[in-house]
């Protein structure tokens, strides 16, 4: 018998109760949508565990948040990922990428709100990079993915063509589609405009200047 009250663990049961426990932190933040109201006796009530059954897998609290923030950003990665798939062309892929963005914020708005609705307080402030490494933040694989979906946007305008800088832009996109998200998310009742319209509004701009021959530059497309 262990120190906290349950048995020693056998193979594999560590991994299931390292998932159970951050299962119980995701739906404490979706129920509180407060960082503050999750402790990790919370979280070892949830569970049925004692605290130091948590630290076993978990340093502290904020190890443990940063983790479930990370779960959360492999979903929403994976799901933009297997939305962009089916594109015809990069401006294609990044409309797609954008529409199962906000999709998957409206799903999953308490998810959402964990990941960028959220002051997570980090203690000392820390100088944020220039760029993203993929192992520096939680969401940096699915940021890379997107950079790499603008990099072949930005190539659609050939050797000769506008250049810009494909970090900045990377972010000016995602704030777009987080601005539709959040807005959505915290006003439900304001008649918006379709998804799809928003991103072509969005998207137009960089059609009319990387493809100026398209004739039609506001292509529909059905999902």
């Amino acid at each position: 018998m262990s120190t906290d009250g349950r048995h020693r663990a056998r193979r594999g049961e560590g991994d299931r109760l390292r998932g159970e426990i951050l299962a119980a932190a995701e739906a404490l933040l979706v129920e509180t949508a407060d960082e503050s109201a999750v402790s990790i006796r919370a979280i070892a009530d949830r569970v049925g565990v004692t605290p130091p059954s948590i630290y076993r897998h978990f340093a502290d609290k904020e190890a443990l948040l940063q983790e479930v923030c990370r779960e959360v950003f492999l979903r929403l990665d994976d799901t933009l990922e297997k939305a962009a798939s089916a594109a015809t062309d990069p401006l294609d892929e990044l409309i797609r990428k954008g529409h199962a963005y906000v999709e998957f914020g409206l799903a999953h708005p308490e998810s959402y709100r964990i990941l960028f609705m959220i002051h997570h307080d980090h203690g000392e402030e820390k100088a944020m990079p220039d760029t993203v490494d993929a192992d520096d933040l939680p969401g940096s694989r699915a940021f890379m993915h997107l950079q790499d979906t603008v990099h072949r946007v930005i190539e659609l305008g050939g050797p000769d063509g506008p250049k810009p800088d494909e970090y900045i832009m990377t972010c000016s996109v995602w704030s777009g589609v987080h601005g539709i998200t959040s807005l959505r998310i915290s006003m439900p009742m304001f008649p918006w405009p379709s998804i799809d319209e928003q991103l072509a509004i969005m998207v137009e701009p960089w059609r009319r200047v990387l493809c100026p021959v398209d004739p039609d530059p506001v292509r529909s497309r059905r999902r």
